[in-house]
């Protein structure tokens, strides 16, 4: 018996419960793993209360992201072998795995190899915030040396990967955040400009950050009425990618900006990179490496213990963390 996860109703964190459950061998093309430490991500708390992309199957596990040890791999498993250290990346559907646990099984594809001079808690920091800028900035936005970018909820992990992800390839990153209160944290975070959306016109803010054209690409995890005025601070031609919702408003269209400045607005979710095998092991590439030479460092904002799960979901749903939470799991 194993301490893992579950929930058997949706709601708020007080439904998530610790369980004594059996975790079986890993099928074929499985892994189980003893878990070491595991990365908090608003799409399990949206999936929890309902609100995902899909819907739980309850009782349900959730969890994306995990590092730890190999316990045993499937027969049809060769690249990975017990007591190896790996973590796990978000390539499944919550409904089928789940990473919330003292052990767990996860499909081999969704499994990675830990640097020798990587931390459990930093490694289960890296997968999902850096995927999703990876393949929102560099596949779907084609992100060039040079460019602005503006990036709004900047102090998400999301929003710190795309900052540093921007750096990394030459270009410019103007961090959006509601107040000034992050503004430092921002600005060591590697952001060249921080705007403070409460305070300042981000319109005219962005306008005057590059010259008067506004920003080619904008990445925003907020959508709802504010796309309106982030189309107002894109340049003619330029590209806004919506890759969450945390605003809970309808999401409108700006059908006369787009026309007038020949505007692109589309959704993206890192399944389009990590259900492609091809642009997966590109973006495992691209990922390790800059863990590796230092371009990527995840910033941990506060760790939890698994036992205190529910006060760590609390904790990201009041908002006031930068970076990434973690759970450790002794």
């Amino acid at each position: 018996m194993t301490t893992v996860v579950r929930f058997h109703e949706l709601g708020g964190p007080d439904v998530l419960r610790l369980e004594n459950l059996d975790v079986p061998p890993p099928g074929a093309s499985e892994v189980k793993i003893r878990v070491e430490a595991i990365g908090l991500n608003r799409a399990e708390l949206a999936f929890r209360a309902g609100r995902y992309l899909e819907r739980p199957k309850l009782p349900s596990r959730l969890g994306y992201e995990a590092s730890g040890t190999v316990i045993s791999v499937g027969d049809a498993v060769h690249a990975f072998t017990p007591g190896q250290r790996v973590g796990v990346i978000p390539a499944f559907s919550q409904t089928d795995y789940g990473t919330y646990g003292e052990e767990i099984l996860v499909p081999v594809h969704a499994v990675v190899p830990c640097p020798s001079d990587v931390t459990s808690v930093t490694f289960a920091a890296v997968w999902m915030q850096y995927l999703t800028a990876y393949g929102g900035l560099i596949e779907v936005g084609s992100l060039q040396p040079g460019e602005h970018v503006l990036i709004t909820a900047a102090s998400s992990s999301v929003g710190i990967a795309s900052i540093e992800l921007a750096l990394a390839i030459g270009a410019t990153p103007i961090a959006a955040t509601r107040t000034s209160a992050k503004r430092e944290a921002l600005h060591r975070a590697g952001a060249a400009h921080v705007i403070a959306t409460q305070e300042q016109d981000l319109v005219s803010e962005v306008r005057a950050i590059t010259g008067g054209n506004g920003a080619r690409l904008v990445f925003d995890p907020v959508a709802g009425p504010f796309v309106e005025t982030l189309a107002k601070a894109a340049t003619p031609g330029g590209m806004i990618i919506i890759y969450g919702g945390l605003s809970a408003q309808a999401t409108p269209f700006p059908g006369g900006l787009a026309m007038a400045k020949g505007l692109t607005m589309r959704g993206y979710t890192l399944f389009e990179t990590t259900r492609v095998p091809a642009r997966l092991s590109k973006a495992k590439d691209f990922i390790v490496d800059g863990v590796r030479s230092g371009k990527f460092v995840p910033v941990i904002d506060r760790t939890f213990h698994l036992q205190d799960i529910a006060d760590a979901h609390r904790y990201m749903e009041a908002s006031e963390h930068v970076g990434k939470i973690v759970v450790t799991v002794p």
